[in-house]
C-alpha cells in the first residue's frame, strides 16, 4: 500500500466524511507530510506503508452511520470504508486539520467532546446549523478519540491514530516507551491527556472497582512471590541494645559504664576485698551496670516500606470488598459471591504474610526514598515494581485498556536521559540516586526535576565520581544574566595532582529535525538531514552564558567545556561527514543523532570524555575555566630543582632553618639560578631507607639564593678542608610536604635534578620527573588513565639518564610488585 507522490497531497482536502441520519461530519487536512515523505518514516520491511487505525461506532441507537467515505490516494478521492479495511497514516502531530460538522435538522444540542480541554474548546459552533474548529494534536502521539454528545449522551465516536513526524512509529517510538518503562518499572507520566495506547495501564486519580481489582489480580501472586523472597533473606542492619542490670547479672561491662558511674556515685558500694573501682585509698564495687548486646534489626526504612505497601493492598481489598456490598457502589447490579469470597482470601493471604514473619517486628513508614536496596535487591525491586503498577488505573472502554502517553516531545525527552544513565550504567557503579521520586498520593511516579536531582557514579579504575543532572537550573550564582536550564548536565571530577577538578559538559534533548528538502538552504548548507541551527546556536548560549566567579581574580570564567545537542535521527554513518558533527572535535559544540539502535557516537564519545585526563579535557575546549593555569604550568619550563641530601640529620637542619645549600660546581650552567622558583629535597635509599621514609617528601617556593664560601653557612657547620668552597645558599619561604610523595622506584639522584613544577605536583615515582618533551607528557598521561604506568630510564640515576621509554604496566605485574 504505498503512497505516490502528487502535488495534490499538498493541499487541504477531505480525508474522511461520516454521513449519519442527524449530521454529515468532515476532517480536512493533508494527507502527507514532507518530513515523513524525506526520512521515509512508517514503513513496513518492504517500504510499504503501514496501516493506521481508524473506527467509527455510535452507541446510541438514534443514530445510525449511514456512510464512511475515506481519501485514497491511489483513486485520488473519496472512496466508500467500512470496518476491518485498512487506513492510510494520514494525522500527523503539530499539524492543523479542520473539523466540520453540518447539521440536518433542528433542534439539534449536538456538543463535541475530548478528553483534552483545548481541543475541546477549539470546537465551536458556527451559527445554528455547523460545529467547526482547527485539531491539533501538538507534540502527542499515538491513539485518540474524539466524541459527539447528543444532550450530553455520547451518539458518535471516532478513533484515530495519530503518528510523528520525526520517530518511525512502530519501530523508534514504541522503543521509546518499551525503554522508559522497563527502565524505571513502568513509570508513568504526569501529563494533560490528549492521546492513549491500546493494552495497557494509566495513572489516574479514581479508579473504579473494576480497575483496581484487575490490576491486583494480575500482580497479586508475584507480589506475595517476592515477598516470600524477601523473608528468606530480609535487609537488616545491626542495632546496639542497652539495659541496666544488677551488677552479677552483667557478662561484660564495656566502656561506657565509667561514664554511668561518674554521674551516678550513689550506685556505688564499699567492697575493700572484691572491689574494682579505686577512688582514693579505697575500693569499691557497683550494684548497676550497662550491658550492651549488638542485635539484628529487621526495622529498616526498606522493610517499613514493604510493611506499608501490604497493609495498604490490605485495606484497600477491605475497602473494595464493603464498596461491592452497597447498593450504589455496584450500580444496581447483583451481589457477585465469588468476587467477595475471592476479596476475602486475597486479603487473608496479606494477613498471613504480615504476622507470620519478620514484618511483625518493623515499624511504621514515616519517610520513603528510593535506595538501591528496593531497585537491587532481589524481592525488594520486585515489590517495588508491583507498587508503581498498582498506583495506575485502568480505563476501560469498548473492551479497549488504554494508556494515556506523554506528549512525544517529553517523552523523547525522557528517554535520553533514561538512555544516557542506561548507557552510563553498564561500565560504571551507581553510586546514588535521587531522580526518582514518589508522589505519596498514589497517583504517579515522575521524573524529579528539583534543583539535587541526580544520577551519581564512580569510575571502578580511578576512583573518580561523576554525576548526570536532569533538568539543572543555573541561577543567578552562575550567570550574571539570564538563567539557564539545560536538559542533561554530565559534571566529571577528575583528580589532577591531588586535587579534583570539575568538568561540565551539556547533552541537550532536542526532539527537533530540519530533514534538509533537496534544494532548500539547508541542504545546500550541510547536505543532510541534521539539527535545526536555533539549538546549535543555544549550545553556544549554554557554554557562554554559564559561568562563575573566579574568588581569587574575581572574573567570571566559563564552567561548561562542552554543549551538544541529541536529536531524533537514525543514521550515524551519514552525519559523520555532518559539520554539526565535525564542529565536535574542533569547538566542543555540536550535535549526535540519538535513538533505539543509534547511540553509538554518544556511547564513544562518552567514554572518551570520561577517560580523559585533565589535560586533554582542557585541550577539547575553546579557552575553558583554567586555561591561564593550565598553561601557565605546562609552558613554564624547568623551575624546580631537585637536590639530594647528604645524611639524616641534615634534612632536620633544612627544616628548622627553612634552607637548602649546595655545591656551586654541581649546577650544570648557573645561569638556571635566575629560572629557579622551588626547590625540593630527595632523601635516598641509602641513607634513609632505615627511616621508612625515602624519595620526594618536601618542597619550598625560593624566597632568596646567594653564593657564598661554605664557612658562612652556620646552620650547618663544614667539614674540615671545605670551608672555602663555593657553595649556593638557598632561602625558602617554608617547606611544603607534597600531597602524595613521589618514590624511588629502585633509582637515585647523582648530583641534581632540573623538572617542572607542573610534573612535580603530579609525579608518582622519580623516574617521572624526567619526562621533558610533550610527546613524553601526552603517553604519560594517557597511559596513567588507563592504568598504571612505569617510566624506564638507561640509567640508574635520573640525572643521568639519556633515554625515556613509558610502559603501561599489565595487571599482572602491578600483583607482583
Amino acid at each position: 500500500m504505498d503512497l505516490p507522490p502528487s502535488g495534490s497531497l499538498n493541499a487541504d482536502i477531505e480525508l474522511l466524511c461520516v454521513e449519519t441520519n442527524l449530521f454529515t461530519l468532515y476532517l480536512k487536512g493533508r494527507p502527507t507530510h514532507p518530513t515523513v515523505e524525506t526520512l521515509k518514516l512508517h514503513r513496513d520491511g518492504e517500504g510499504q506503508w503501514i496501516n493506521a487505525l481508524l473506527k467509527v461506532s455510535s452507541p446510541a441507537s438514534q443514530l445510525q452511520i449511514e456512510e464512511v467515505r475515506m481519501f485514497s490516494p491511489l483513486e485520488g478521492g473519496l472512496v466508500d470504508w467500512h470496518e476491518g479495511m485498512p487506513a492510510f497514516p494520514y494525522f500527523y502531530e503539530t499539524r492543523n486539520y479542520e473539523l466540520i460538522v453540518e447539521k440536518k435538522q433542528q433542534p439539534l444540542d449536538l456538543t463535541f467532546y475530548h478528553d483534552n480541554i483545548s481541543l475541546r474548546e477549539s470546537v465551536k459552533p458556527v451559527g445554528r446549523m455547523v460545529l467547526s474548529g482547527i485539531l491539533n494534536f501538538k507534540n502527542e502521539v499515538g491513539y485518540t478519540e474524539l466524541e459527539f454528545r447528543l444532550a450530553g449522551k455520547t451518539v458518535l465516536r471516532l478513533e484515530l491514530e495519530i503518528f510523528p513526524v520525526k520517530l518511525d512509529y512502530k519501530q523508534d517510538y514504541m522503543t521509546l516507551l518499551h525503554e522508559v518503562n522497563s527502565q524505571i518499572y513502568n513509570l508513568s507520566f504526569d501529563f494533560m491527556r490528549r492521546t492513549y495506547q491500546l493494552t495497557g495501564l494509566r495513572e489516574t486519580q479514581s479508579q473504579s472497582l473494576t480497575e483496581y481489582y484487575t490490576i491486583l489480580q494480575f500482580v497479586f501472586e508475584r507480589l506475595l512471590e517476592a515477598v516470600r523472597r524477601i523473608t528468606l533473606q530480609p535487609h537488616h542492619r545491626l542495632v546496639t541494645d542497652r539495659q541496666i542490670k544488677p551488677a552479677e547479672k552483667v557478662r561484660k561491662a564495656g566502656k561506657e559504664n565509667i561514664a554511668f558511674l561518674n554521674k551516678r556515685a550513689g550506685r556505688l558500694f564499699e567492697d575493700p576485698t572484691h572491689g574494682y573501682v579505686r577512688i582514693g585509698d579505697r575500693l569499691y564495687k557497683a550494684t548497676h551496670l550497662i550491658e550492651s548486646k549488638k542485635q539484628v534489626s529487621y526495622d529498616t526504612n526498606e522493610n517499613r516500606f514493604v510493611k506499608w505497601m501490604l497493609e495498604r493492598v490490605k485495606g484497600n481489598l477491605v475497602k473494595l470488598k464493603r464498596r461491592l456490598q452497597e447498593p450504589q457502589g455496584m450500580q444496581q447490579r447483583k451481589e457477585d459471591v465469588l468476587l467477595l469470597r475471592r476479596l476475602d482470601q486475597m486479603a487473608s493471604q496479606v494477613e498471613q504474610v504480615l504476622h507470620a514473619s519478620f514484618l511483625r517486628e518493623v515499624g511504621k513508614l514515616q519517610h520513603f526514598t528510593v535506595s538501591l536496596v528496593m531497585q537491587m535487591a532481589p524481592g525488594y525491586r520486585d515489590v517495588y515494581r508491583y507498587y508503581l503498577m498498582l498506583l495506575k488505573g485502568l480505563s476501560i472502554q469498548n473492551d479497549l485498556l488504554r494508556l494515556s502517553m506523554k506528549d512525544v516531545a517529553q517523552l523523547y525527552e525522557y528517554w535520553c536521559f533514561l538512555k544516557l544513565n542506561e548507557i552510563l550504567g553498564r561500565k560504571y557503579k551507581l553510586k546514588s540516586q535521587d531522580i526518582i521520586t514518589v508522589n505519596r498520593n498514589g497517583i504517579y511516579v515522575t521524573l524529579d526535576k528539583k534543583p539535587t536531582a541526580k544520577m551519581e557514579y564512580v569510575n571502578p579504575k580511578t576512583g573518580e565520581v561523576f554525576t548526570l543532572y536532569y533538568n539543572l537550573s543555573f541561577g543567578k550564582s552562575q550567570t550574571p544574566t539570564i538563567s539557564q536550564r539545560p536538559d542533561n548536565v554530565l559534571t566529571l571530577s577528575k583528580k589532577d595532582a591531588g586535587r579534583e577538578k570539575v568538568y561540565q559538559y551539556i547533552f541537550d534533548a532536542k526532539y527537533r529535525l530540519n530533514p534538509a528538502y533537496e534544494g532548500d538552504a539547508y541542504f545546500n548548507a550541510y547536505r543532510a538531514p541534521g539539527p535545526v541551527e536555533e539549538d546549535i546556536n543555544t549550545m553556544h548560549r549554554y557554554r557562554d552564558a554559564i559561568v562563575s566567579l573566579n574568588a581569587s581574580s574575581q572574573e567570571y570564567e566559563r564552567n561548561m567545556f562542552g554543549a551538544y545537542v541529541l536529536f531524533p535521527y537514525h543514521d550515524e554513518e551519514r552525519f559523520k561527514e555532518h559539520r554539526f558533527y565535525k564542529s565536535i572535535e574542533l569547538m566542543n559544540v555540536g550535535a549526535f543523532p540519538f535513538l533505539p539502535g543509534s547511540t553509538k557516537l554518544v556511547e564513544q564519545f562518552l567514554d572518551e570524555i570520561i577517560l580523559d585526563s585533565p589535560e586533554k579535557a582542557y585541550e577539547r575546549s575553546t579557552k575553558p575555566r583554567g586555561t591561564q593555569e593550565y598553561f601557565a604550568n605546562k609552558f613554564s619550563g624547568k623551575n624546580v630543582l631537585v637536590g639530594s641530601l647528604r645524611d639524616v640529620s641534615q634534612l632536620q637542619v633544612m627544616l628548622d632553618h627553612n634552607i637548602y645549600h649546595m655545591p656551586l660546581k654541581n649546577l650544570t650552567d648557573a645561569k638556571i639560578l635566575t629560572q629557579l622558583e622551588y626547590i625540593a629535597m630527595c632523601q635516598s635509599r641509602k641513607k634513609f631507607d632505615h627511616t621508612g621514609r625515602t624519595g620526594i617528601h618536601y618542597y619550598g617556593k625560593i624566597k632568596d639564593w646567594q653564593v657564598v664560601r661554605r664557612g658562612e653557612i652556620k646552620e650547618r657547620p663544614a667539614r674540615p678542608g671545605r670551608e672555602n668552597e663555593l657553595y649556593v645558599r638557598f632561602t625558602v619561604e617554608s617547606w611544603e610536604k607534597l600531597a602524595q610523595p613521589i618514590q624511588l622506584g629502585g633509582i637515585g639522584i647523582y648530583t641534581v635534578l632540573y623538572t617542572t613544577k607542573y610534573m612535580l605536583d603530579r609525579a608518582r615515582e622519580l623516574a617521572e620527573l624526567k619526562l621533558e618533551t610533550e610527546e613524553q607528557l601526552q603517553e604519560w598521561r594517557e597511559k596513567r588513565r588507563a592504568g598504571k604506568v612505569k617510566v624506564k630510564l638507561d640509567h640508574p640515576y635520573v640525572d643521568l639518564a639519556k633515554q625515556v621509554k613509558v610502559d603501561l604496566v599489565e595487571e599482572n605485574d602491578v600483583k607482583n610488585e
